[in-house]
């Protein structure tokens, strides 16, 4: 009986053993499952930059097509572009 008994210890021992070399060490173990979570806070970031920087666009779409001033505002910043009748002065340090 206490053969069986320290077979049988030693058996669960081991189980426990390769079971926890699992849990902490395996490719499907806690540390993966850490650097998962630090993947994913990253990409949350990322995509809420990515939402901000949308939204932001969508804005200045919508104010391009309602907004006549500022689409003369942004021909003038951007394109250099000036009315007819107007003249241009360029100021150089």
């Amino acid at each position: 009986m206490s053969l069986r008994f320290t077979f049988l210890t030693c058996m669960l021992i081991a189980l426990v053993a390769f079971l926890q070399y699992r849990l902490w060490f395996d490719t499907d173990g806690l540390a993966e499952m850490a650097r998962l979570k630090k993947e994913l806070i990253v990409q949350q970031q990322t995509t809420l930059n990515l939402k901000q920087r949308n939204e932001a666009l969508l804005l200045s779409i919508k104010q391009l097509k309602e907004n006549t001033e500022v689409k003369e505002e942004r021909a003038r910043d951007e394109l250099g572009m000036i009315k007819k009748g107007e003249t241009f002065y360029q100021v150089v340090k």
